[in-house]
């Protein structure tokens, strides 16, 4: 046994682990480490050995944090390998589909296929493919799922194909609920234990993984580090190739006091979000600690960790305490695996407090936030940072909108700015947490029984996280009273937070395009950026639950719920939202009559268990994937033949576009419904596809040919070479013309090209697709004032060079416009962290510093990208 391997005995079972503790005179080392680092510790600990070099560079923590080898110590590399994998289905199917293409060439290669698997476990949620079609009745939810089936069919198929063909591959179905809520609810174990059959050793080590969704964080809300990445980073962690990382650095957040009266968890994790981007933590991680732990239900905590997209961070971790085991017992798990977790996390100094009680981790920055100081919040109407104060609503819009709300007589039932159109209980952050599911059900009881209804013009929808939800929520008696006010159940899945929103009614729709309405939407989701939500709303909110029911009664952003009243009731009475609002006691009591173990023990032993309709699709078992030629959902990938990256000086460039800040995933990528004048559209049309059964871009991410026509395609993007304009244009020789078909002629051309962009470029999803269409279409290097984290890894994964413009200069610093021709002086030598010189129609200008941070990284970049580097291990 390797001399950090020690045995405990936790009941009557024995288990093997890399005692942390048995590195020799390290104690007071270790108890320096932040809880998230030592798991990491333990990851390189496990799989390299104590004489790692990354052992000894996280053991250095506690003299170079805050001295000045702190720089030194952040430059350094570690490698993370995870336990296992989580997808869904947006993410996963391309990525099966990427693996389907590697057995390809493995094949052709005279390689054997049958090697291509997952070298660790893979789930994938199917659970984004739902959209709102059918709302405000009973029959919503079968209809929705009918919907699903038949324009997913093809996909299905070939989830269904993977499932029995890839080993190591587990699929979810449809229906069962979102994948982070599925991971908390039921996947998870906090610590995992894994048979040695040979030796009937059983190992214990900390449970770990890479998400193909950037909301993964939520699962650091149960005390699991895991993070969010693009496709292509999870393929190569299934295949065996550890992510190799720069040490983060560690930002402290101690939180004192409790929530005050009528102040929900979602108030609480937008004013995180707003004080953590402001404070700067992008591609750090977070942890949490303090007094105020003990106020926050794991639901609560988790509902803080799922945003950590939205803060920048890498992770918004919370170290095992009591509430930990508190909630495993309530999820179902055994009292066997509970009490592993317990012992393992004391013995290995996870637990919260492990050393000294008094004394917390040393980190990199220390920060204090006062529960007891959140107020009702939104976020919007753009960004998911921008807290906006309950009061402050109708200013925000107003002021967004460069415009005043008129004291003049509306038309009775005429749409106006201001006016809801989508009221959405939705996402994975609020859907999972009780308390504010059952103070939105209560508010709907309320407004029920004082004859409150919804405006007439509001697209209502409730899309629960689990079974589970739906199941506590009704017998709460409180379904029955969403019913009634029109938020029936839609689907059990990612909806109206993703772009899945569907249709506005069609009279709507005509009003709002007529009157050139800036009208909104109300969701209790995380992500609110321009044009996800729908194309047709500029306005979007992000609100706890019982704040979306408050709204679509009031109808208005407009209306000021801190203070004016929302509705008139059967008597004539206006009614106020404090009317309505549940006190925590009154919440607190529903959930203990109904939230119990038995529950989500049932619903656990059914999410592998498909419905009717998933069991009835044609299953054909093979090693190789059949592809159809005719398929417009899946198709044979080039990126294995396709390669961008060149060791060699990029010359006579040409700018594809000129973007500003905060250009997220959700504007590069494609996403939501596919127009019938767009690139994709017309090839969907050239194909025999009516317009009619389009779908989304989400549900064909399977397709390159579709997916490369829709990138820079969303309608609310802006290219600065096209000034003025809004949507995927650009210049070409002078003439205005779509992103995608510019690219093509470039590419006739044989001209390479060039995206400059701001700050934070590449915010948002981890959406692969957004460095995935950029390779397509011939995009070499992006230069931006920065980058968001997955989306940096992306791009190398795709064998696109990441720079970054040095402090102080930026494109409009250096007055480029896109005309100009571009040479980056340096790629043939390039290094990780080196610089590139930039130079403009021949003449030196400047310098970028290369955003390849590692020699690993540089490493893939070099074979071209992630996949081709991870095909090289099959020979």
């Amino acid at each position: 046994m390797s001399e950090t391997k020690k045995t405990i005995r936790v009941g009557s079972k024995n288990y093997s682990i890399y005692a942390l503790r048995s590195l020799e005179n390290q104690q007071e080392q270790m108890m320096a480490l932040p809880y998230s680092l030592r798991v990491l510790l333990e990851n390189i600990l496990r799989k390299a050995g104590a004489k790692a070099e990354g052992v000894a560079t996280l053991l250095s923590w506690k003299e170079c944090y805050n001295s000045k080898e702190t720089a030194k110590l952040h430059a350094s590399a570690i490698d993370f390998s995870p336990t296992r994998i989580l997808m869904q289905d947006f993410t996963g199917v391309p990525a099966m589909v990427d693996l389907a293409a590697m057995r390809d060439a493995v094949h052709e290669k005279g390689g054997d296929a049958s090697r291509v698997n997952p070298l660790i476990p893979v789930d994938l949620v199917i659970d984004h493919s739902v959209t709102v079609h059918h709302y405000g009745d009973q029959g919503s939810l079968q209809q929705n799922i009918d919907r699903e089936y038949e324009e997913n069919r093809e996909r299905y198929q070939f989830l269904r194909w993977a499932q029995t063909s890839v080993k190591n591959f587990r699929v979810i179905p449809p229906g069962k609920g979102i994948v982070h809520q599925m991971n908390l609810e039921s996947l998870a174990k906090v610590v995992w234990s894994e048979e040695d059959h040979a030796t009937q050793e059983v190992l214990a080590y900390p449970d770990s993984l890479l998400g193909t969704d950037s909301h993964t964080t939520m699962i650091n809300g149960l005390s699991v580090v895991g993070w969010g990445v693009g496709g292509i980073e999870a393929e190569a962690a299934m295949l065996g190739i550890p992510v190799n990382m720069l040490v983060p650095q560690v930002v402290g957040v101690e939180l004192l006091g409790e929530l005050s009266e009528g102040v929900t968890a979602t108030d609480l994790v937008l004013t995180i979000t707003e004080m953590l981007r402001k404070q700067g933590v992008v591609g750090k991680f977070v942890e949490f600690y303090g007094s105020g732990l003990k106020e926050l239900s794991l639901a609560d905590r988790a509902t803080v960790a799922n945003m950590a997209p939205e803060y920048g961070a890498t992770i918004g971790f919370f170290p095992i305490d009591e509430e930990t085991l508190s909630y495993l017992r309530l999820t179902g798990r055994s009292d066997e695996e509970v009490l592993l977790v317990e012992h393992y996390a004391k013995e290995q100094l996870l637990w919260a407090g492990s050393g000294s009680s008094a004394l917390p981790p040393l980190y990199s920055d220390h920060l204090r936030f006062d529960l007891s100081q959140v107020r009702p919040s939104l976020a919007g109407p753009k960004r998911p940072q921008d807290r906006v104060l309950l009061s402050a609503v109708k200013e925000s819009f107003e002021k967004s909108f460069m415009m005043k709300s008129s004291d003049e007589a509306v038309e009775q039932g005429k749409i106006k700015d201001g006016d809801v159109v989508i009221a959405a209980i939705t996402s994975c952050t609020n859907t999972s947490n009780p308390s504010v599911m059952i103070a939105a059900g209560l508010v709907a009881k309320k407004a029920r029984e004082r004859g409150l209804t919804v405006k007439s013009w509001i697209k209502t929808s409730l899309a629960p996280g689990s079974q589970v939800v739906a199941e506590y929520l009704q017998s709460a008696g409180l379904l029955e009273d969403l019913n009634a006010l029109g938020f029936n159940i839609v689907g059990h899945g990612c909806t109206t937070c993703i772009g899945n929103s569907g249709p506005l009614p069609e009279e709507v729709s005509l009003e709002v395009n007529q009157k050139k309405l800036a009208v909104a939407a109300v969701l209790s989701g995380n992500r609110n950026f321009e044009g996800r939500i729908h194309s047709q709303v500029r306005a979007n909110y992000l609100a706890s639950p019982p704040l979306v029911v408050a709204y679509a009664l009031a109808g208005s952003v407009l209306v000021d719920l801190s203070k004016d009243a929302l509705g008139v009731d059967r008597s004539g009475q206006q009614v106020f939202l404090s009317d309505l609002w549940p006190s925590n006691s009154e919440i607190n009591a529903v959930m203990e009559k109904v939230l119990s173990r038995e529950l989500f023990v049932k619903k656990r032993q059914e999410i592998f268990v498909g419905s009717k309709l998933w069991n009835e699709l044609p299953l054909r078992a093979s090693l190789r994937y059949e592809w159809s030629e005719n398929s417009t959902y899946i198709k044979r990938p080039p990126f294995l033949d396709h390669h961008i990256f060149k060791q060699e000086d990029i010359k006579d460039a040409k700018i594809l576009a000129l973007f500003g800040d905060s250009i997220t995933t959700d504007h590069i990528s494609p996403a939501g419904s596919i127009k019938r004048d767009s690139p994709s559209g017309k090839y969907l049309i050239s194909c025999g596809v009516p317009v009619e059964n389009f779908n989304s871009y989400g549900s064909r991410r399977g397709h390159h040919e579709v997916m490369m026509r829709g990138t820079f395609a969303n309608v609310r993007i802006k290219n600065a070479m096209v000034a003025g304009t809004e949507g995927g244009v650009t210049r070409y020789k002078g003439s205005v013309m779509t992103i995608f078909d510019a690219a093509i002629s470039y590419a006739n051309d044989k001209t390479p090209l060039l995206i400059m962009a701001g700050k934070e470029y590449g915010s948002g999803s981890s959406r692969d697709w957004a460095a995935k269409g950029p390779n397509l279409l011939g995009v070499r290097a992006v230069i931006a004032e920065s980058f968001e984290r997955i989306h940096r890894s992306n791009l190398i994964g795709m064998g696109i060079i990441p720079l970054e413009f040095l402090p102080g200069d930026s494109w409009e610093s250096l007055k480029i416009t896109g005309a100009e021709s571009i040479s980056l002086l340096g790629i043939g030598k390039l290094k990780a962290q080196a610089q590139v010189i930039l130079a403009i129609d021949g003449m030196e200008k400047t310098r970028l510093k290369c955003r390849v941070d590692t020699e690993s990284e540089m490493l893939q970049l070099q074979a071209g990208g992630i996949l081709p580097f991870a095909l090289k291990r099959f020979f």
